[in-house]
């Protein structure tokens, strides 16, 4: 084929991609570097492209134009994106659906304009794009293909430079992220990106779509190096580190704002909504951003660093969102999800939804009023038709959405311009936090407010986990091996011994737990209640000025989870 491709030809390619990347999906998991029983973007990103192509099974028309073709995958695949990897997936697919409007064919030029703007949609998607991940992989992709569409009015050909570029790509991520330096690895979603297109020249060119072994790149498997360096270099400091929350006196336009505060200063990283934008941004002149934000509306939780006198605790800090930002992609296999009935919570303008794995942890929402639980998080995300389902069934117009995972936080933000409901995404990363953010719910408040007091009371808490390493890797400067008992601390890798009981006491004295008011232990499926007794009297013996509380959890993978609040 190398003139044009029609709809039924572009269908035909996208399920041999899926097949394609279906194959590779333990090839691709096996690339993850993060230790923590999570991990799996071969997973997500098949699992979306398998829900995208579903969607293709009723467009069987010879006369299904590739606009109707890429409309249908770009709707099947938000709907089932699951993970960071697979909203991110959906949005490239969405990019090609939107480079295709109005095509009933498509030649060689319009290939490399649809792959455009799959780069354009895929960067908008990420607040704080990293290089090196799959978002590199498809940039450069595009960029060959524009370059050969060029060249020659020839559709396999530029396909071919993209996956040329695509591979190349991939091979170069370890120079771009220094995790996957020292772990010896290419990066998974880049891979993953990089098989989905190999798998539709393939077909195109009537190859076998019969995997034989591994690729070169599949071959590695994360490994550490004590000596590597982390890759973090030292910046100079400079005038302020500030940061606050702005509520909105009004409505936003939150590019706009973004685009402002950006201006004004460096390193800057502003989140938020038409309502509510949380901001942190170095700059000599922080008077100047405060009153620009005071113009829009209130401020909280101000706090300004003189980065001069302070050199040192603000390098350690930036050197810790640095490292959440190399992890950004690292991804949570799947599973089948059970779903819960609405609970009857006491009535209120806002209905709460939250995303929770274990029946005494979702028995615990529910005690604080969620109105409705998702099965699922650590290797059980949820699909943005799962979400969206929820949504719907609860009684109120209007939905708060607790995550309790970060690789579910992307597919909730999705849900909003899916449904006529009005939507917030309180961005809880775990549990605690979840738990945190619920007991601020106010039923007689409204959405905005309800969204703004719970994210604030996320800052009011930290969590520990407690769970066994699922590969051996160098994390935060710490060793870890395959088996080896490790603790997050606040969704961190912090410590890796020997033993469940020294994890537990390391992450306790991490967590400043003596210079808190409140302990409680949510104890995984995996542990007798006689053992999470002997816990609770060793650590209320401990800590004897604590209220130390026990609640069995039934959470699959984390033998505790530590709230301190």
């Amino acid at each position: 084929m190398d003139g044009s491709c029609t709809g039924a030809n572009l269908r035909e390619a996208l399920f041999a991609s899926a097949r394609w990347l279906e194959q590779h999906t333990e090839a691709i998991n096996a690339l993850n570097v993060f230790p923590v029983p999570d991990g799996d973007t071969g997973t997500n990103m098949s699992r979306t492209m398998e829900a995208a192509v579903k969607e293709l099974e009723t467009s069987t028309k010879p006369e299904d134009t590739a606009e109707h073709i890429s409309k249908r995958l770009a709707y099947g695949a938000l709907m089932g994106a699951r993970g960071n990897s697979g909203v991110i997936l959906s949005q490239i697919i969405r990019g090609l659906a939107d480079g295709l409007h109005g095509k009933n064919t498509f030649e060689a030029a319009d290939l490399a304009h649809a792959l455009t703007k799959a780069r354009e949609m895929a960067y908008r998607a990420v607040i704080k794009p990293v290089e090196g991940t799959m978002l590199t992989v498809v940039r450069e992709a595009a960029e060959a293909a524009e370059a050969a569409a060029k060249e020659k009015n020839n559709l396999l050909f530029v396909l071919d430079r993209a996956v040329d570029a695509a591979r190349e790509s991939v091979a170069k991520s370890p120079t771009l992220l220094p995790a996957l330096r020292d772990a010896g690895v290419v990066d998974a979603g880049g891979h993953g990106c990089f098989v989905m297109l190999e798998g539709a020249l393939k077909f195109l060119r009537g190859e076998e779509l019969v995997k034989h072994g591994l690729s070169e790149v599949e071959k590695a498997r994360p490994k550490f190096n004590p000596e590597a360096d982390d890759g973090h270099g030292h910046e100079d400091a400079f005038g302020y580190c500030t940061n606050f929350i702005m509520y909105a006196a009004a409505p936003i336009n939150f590019d706009e704002v973004r685009d402002t505060l950006v201006g004004m200063g460096q390193s800057a990283v502003i989140v938020g909504d038409e309502t509510m934008v949380k901001v942190h941004i170095h700059s000599e002149d922080p008077g100047k951003i405060i009153s620009y934000a005071t113009s829009l509306g209130s401020l909280g939780q101000i706090k300004l660093d003189n980065m001069q006198t302070q050199h040192e605790e603000a390098f350690l800090s930036r050197s810790k969102n640095g490292e959440k930002a190399e992890h950004a992609f690292d991804e949570m296999e799947q599973a089948d999800l059970a779903e819960d009935e609405p609970h009857a919570a006491p009535p209120a303008n806002v209905s709460v939804i939250a995303v929770v794995a274990g029946e005494g942890l979702s028995q615990a929402f529910k005690n604080f009023g969620a109105n409705y639980v998702v099965q699922g998080g650590q290797t059980m995300n949820p699909s943005t038709q799962d979400l969206l389902k929820a949504v719907n069934k609860v009684p109120s117009d209007s939905v708060i959405i607790l995550p309790n995972n970060k690789n579910i936080v992307m597919v909730a933000q999705q849900i909003a311009a899916l449904t006529e409901k009005k939507v917030k995404v309180v961005p809880t990363a775990t549990i605690p936090q979840g738990i945190t953010a619920l007991s601020r719910f106010n039923y007689e408040a409204s959405l905005d407010d309800n969204a703004a007091n719970m994210q604030a009371a996320m800052a009011d808490v930290r969590t520990g986990e407690v769970t066994r390493a699922v590969r051996t890797a160098m994390v935060n400067g710490i060793s870890v091996t395959e088996g080896q008992w490790i603790g997050l601390l606040d969704d961190e890798l912090s410590v890796a011994v020997e033993s469940k009981e020294e994890t537990v006491w390391q992450l306790l004295e991490k967590m400043d737990t003596a210079g808190h008011d409140l302990v409680t232990f949510y104890y995984g499926q995996d542990v007798s209640e006689p053992e999470a007794q002997t816990m609770l009297a060793q650590v209320q013996e401990k800590y004897p000025a604590q209220s130390v509380e026990l609640v069995q959890g039934g959470q699959p993978h984390y033998h505790y989870i530590i709230s301190v609040e």
